[in-house]
């Protein structure tokens, strides 16, 4: 690049002159669920854009103009592809040649739930190899506060270039919701954080020219702990309304029809609802990065660890539940039972199964000794989850009046909008 001798103020004008001229060149490691939404909102606006990934695979299909999301349609790859603004490889060398590198890997908990930063560090360290002056690079996985500055920084400038002089640092979470009609990369608020005014400058310019909205925070911290607020609020909630459904269902009450009347309130009520355990990305990890994190410094998160307790307790809840309508209503045992389990992804209308309820519910069911089946409509086979690698290559069964009468049961844990509900119902009767 041309900004060598540059100082990080004159560098900041260049970079935010190029992205309105739309002559940045946008790198984005991570191909999935976060970095090719945010790779076609670039391109939509007219940026020129990398994807980076190690899988080859993934590299291949987008290539050929094929999805692996179900709700990114391949005819938005080969949209993509055609504008001529969008390459795909995982050759990381041409990191050398982008303005930003925006990172979008995943940050899940290892076997002790303890935070699993692999993935970000792996990629710091094959960024260093190429990092340029002038550069920014811009954090977007969800991690705790201080990942930029303790885990980030010290490698990046172990290449002898310093940030906030050469080349900036900016964290910015991603805030995708895969399969919500109603909000998308462009039209979802986007929060940014760096430690200097010029860095600062920078990130925001590059995303305002992508998102209705930027909300500039004081730092690169305070930005890693808005995301991890987000999410812990809605798992609280959630815990809240889980522990609520147990006890109304003991008293006779429909916490449904609670929700439903309490929701009514113009102010002061949000609603969350009851579901058999936590799936996603998000939710189900987030809040521990902050547990994990608190400790550092002697305090405990006991709201987190009560929530958490409660999610991780209900796919058994549901299982007790489902064992006794079976013996009330069936006289059925769980045993040799034939089970249909409808729905293994975290949530309706996606493809995704990463920390999904479904896969507990499966195998709670199979060490009761039922005998399991499945239908999604959007996962076909079960990929290999290294948590559950027995449930590795089950198959989604036809959905035909035939293939759902041999089942005694049927447990709704993912309500996909595709799934035939009335055909389930008159097989029911």
């Amino acid at each position: 690049m041309s900004t060598k001798n540059k100082n990080l103020d004159e560098i900041s004008l260049s970079f935010i002159r190029r992205t309105e001229e739309r002559k940045l060149r946008i790198g984005i490691v991570g191909m999935g669920y976060v970095g090719l939404p945010l790779a076609k909102a670039f391109i939509t606006a007219g940026f020129r854009v990398v994807g980076f990934d190690i899988d080859a695979s993934k590299v291949s299909q987008l290539q050929a103009g094929q999805t692996y999301i179900k709700h990114i349609p391949s005819e938005q790859i080969q949209e993509m592809n055609a504008t001529g603004l969008f390459s795909a490889t995982t050759n990381f060398s041409g990191l050398e040649v982008v303005d930003a590198i925006l990172i979008c890997v995943p940050t899940p908990l290892n076997e002790h739930r303890d935070p699993d930063l692999s993935y970000v560090e792996a990629t710091t360290k094959v960024i260093v190899k190429h990092l340029q002056v002038g550069q920014l690079i811009a954090l977007e996985s969800t991690t705790y506060p201080g990942t930029s500055e303790e885990i980030m920084l010290p490698v990046l400038e172990s290449s002898g270039l310093s940030a906030g002089r050469d080349f900036a640092i900016a964290y910015s979470p991603e805030r995708e919701d895969p399969g919500n009609p109603d909000f998308g990369t462009a039209t979802i608020p986007k929060i940014v954080g760096a430690n200097t005014k010029a860095e600062s400058a920078m990130a925001c310019a590059m995303y305002r020219a992508i998102v209705s909205d930027v909300v500039e925070v004081s730092d690169l911290k305070t930005a890693e702990a808005v995301k991890l607020t987000e999410n812990i609020f809605r798992a609280v909630n959630i815990a809240l309304v889980n522990e609520l459904k147990i006890v109304y269902s003991e008293m006779g009450i429909d916490v449904w029809e609670v929700i439903k009347a309490a929701d009514t309130k113009p102010f002061g009520f949000m609603a969350f609802y009851p579901g058999p355990g936590l799936g996603g990305h998000c939710i189900p990890i987030d809040p521990f990065y902050l547990t994990w994190k608190a400790k550092e410094f002697g305090l405990n998160t006991r709201f987190i660890e009560l929530a958490g307790e409660i999610n991780s307790k209900m796919p058994e809840h549901v299982i007790m539940q489902m064992l006794m309508a079976m013996n009330d209503k069936l006289g059925l045992a769980m045993k040799n039972t034939k089970v249909l389990v409808i729905g293994m992804a975290y949530k309706k209308n996606v493809d995704d199964m990463r920390e999904s309820p479904s896969l507990e519910l499966v195998e709670i069911l199979k060490k009761r000794g039922a005998e399991v089946s499945y239908y999604d409509p959007f996962i076909p086979v079960t990929p290999l989850i290294r948590e559950y690698p027995t449930l590795a290559g089950m198959r989604s069964i036809d959905w035909t009046a035939e293939a759902l009468k041999k089942f005694d049961v049927a447990l709704i844990a993912t309500d996909h909008c595709q799934v035939d509900y009335e055909l389930l119902s008159r097989i029911c009767r």
